[in-house]
């Protein structure tokens, strides 16, 4: 993280729009120092999700569409701060929220290059066949950063968490429809999906068949 950009400074810049947010965190390190170990994991490929106040864009694949629930909760909460949720009966997907306190937001933490402790993030992922596929999809990157349920709520820019921005934006950056939402949510008119372009670690795209995100 650039040494002037105090955890305050970060908050500030994620408390903007989920969509402004996005590209900003490609490049970022998120770093989780558990009891098991310290795993930190380069920030390759985002999705930004809106809440259900923004009536000029509603968002039909946010968990908040509906208004909110105990579930999404920490969405409304305030920038920095991770949602984390269960999905398939299997797995964990990791969110940062972002804008402003009340308003629900997010960004999906998609897919990244495990940069720091990959023996762990090995050890978590062990059907991984190469690094780059260990935290490439939003449920590998949970599971090589050890994230569940239990972290959700939690402040991603204080211990045992940190998030480094990266110093200079990237600048070669691709955006496209949403993974697996269906719906219009997951069409071209939601293009909230960003990633570095060409990096191997980007997860494949797949649309949506039947279920929402």
């Amino acid at each position: 993280m650039d040494s002037r950009r105090t955890p305050d400074a970060v908050r500030g810049l994620l408390s903007e729009d989920a969509r402004s947010v996005a590209p900003l965190l490609l490049g970022a390190v998120l770093t989780h120092e558990s009891h098991s170990g310290t795993v930190a994991v380069r920030i390759t490929e985002v999705e930004a999700y809106l809440g259900p106040e923004d009536s000029l864009h509603p968002d039909p694949g946010s968990h908040t569409f509906r208004g909110q629930t105990r579930r999404n909760a920490p969405m409304f909460g305030p920038a920095g701060h991770l949602y984390v949720y269960f999905t398939y009966g299997m797995h964990h997907c990791a969110n940062i929220v972002c804008g402003p306190e009340g308003v629900a937001s997010a960004v999906l933490l998609r897919a990244g290059e495990v940069v720091a402790g990959e023996e762990l993030a090995l050890a978590r992922r062990p059907t991984s066949k190469a690094p780059k596929d260990l935290a490439s999809g939003p449920a590998r990157c949970a599971t090589a950063l050890g994230l569940t349920t239990a972290d959700s709520g939690r402040d991603a820019l204080g211990a045992p968490f940190r998030l480094e921005l990266p110093a200079v934006p990237v600048s070669d950056i691709s955006s496209g429809p949403r993974v697996g939402v269906s719906g219009a949510g997951g069409t071209d008119q939601y293009p909230w999906r960003f990633w570095i372009t060409g990096d191997p670690t980007v997860s494949r795209y797949k649309a949506a068949k039947l279920r929402t995100a």
